[in-house]
């Protein structure tokens, strides 16, 4: 058996300092008490407002909040969104289009909430969308399509959606 034991170096290197921290962030979750469920110190409540396909709550506001939260409460560091989406009912229209308007007002609403961070003092250096093609998801297989690209299974197809438009001229807006 391999002693698994840390040695000095070990912990050397977990402590070392962080070159930044990256968040991955999908939705705001409301918990409460329930004394039906003695056991479990919290339910999950039902999303207030638009949800996306999976029934994950669509709140921007609260993508601004995490990142002003995480400034006000630990050391300065530069800060990267290494996962942020939504899955909608995309699908490809007659004239081979896939105009999926419901991701682009989720990614506009929380770049405008990123943005607003920035100009809180939040050192959000990247965003990173989720995700670039709809592929396999772990818990749901292919029945839920989070890419800026849609993917014809059964052919391999590739159509850039609506959404991979609007990211592209908002990152060239932004000088790149």
């Amino acid at each position: 058996m391999t002693d698994i034991t840390p040695t000095k170096t070990h912990r050397d290197d977990l402590a070392a300092r962080m070159d930044f921290l990256g968040i991955n962030f999908y939705e705001h979750v409301r918990v409460g008490h329930s004394a039906e469920e003695p056991i479990h110190a919290a339910v999950r409540l039902p999303a207030a407002g638009p949800v996306t396909h999976s029934g994950l709550a669509i709140r921007p506001d609260s993508l601004e909040t995490v990142l002003r939260r995480v400034c006000e409460s630990y050391p300065p560091l530069p800060l990267y969104i290494t996962e942020n989406g939504a899955c909608f009912n995309d699908y490809v229209d007659p004239s081979g289009a896939v105009n999926d308007v419901e991701r682009v007002d989720y990614l506009r609403g929380y770049l405008d909430a990123a943005a607003s961070a920035i100009r809180a003092g939040a050192d959000l250096r990247g965003y990173f969308a989720w995700s670039l093609l709809d592929n396999f998801e772990w818990a749901h297989g292919y029945s839920q399509r989070f890419g800026l690209v849609y993917v014809d299974y059964r052919t391999q197809e590739r159509i850039p959606k609506a959404s991979a438009r609007w990211y592209r001229d908002f990152i060239a807006a932004q000088g790149g």
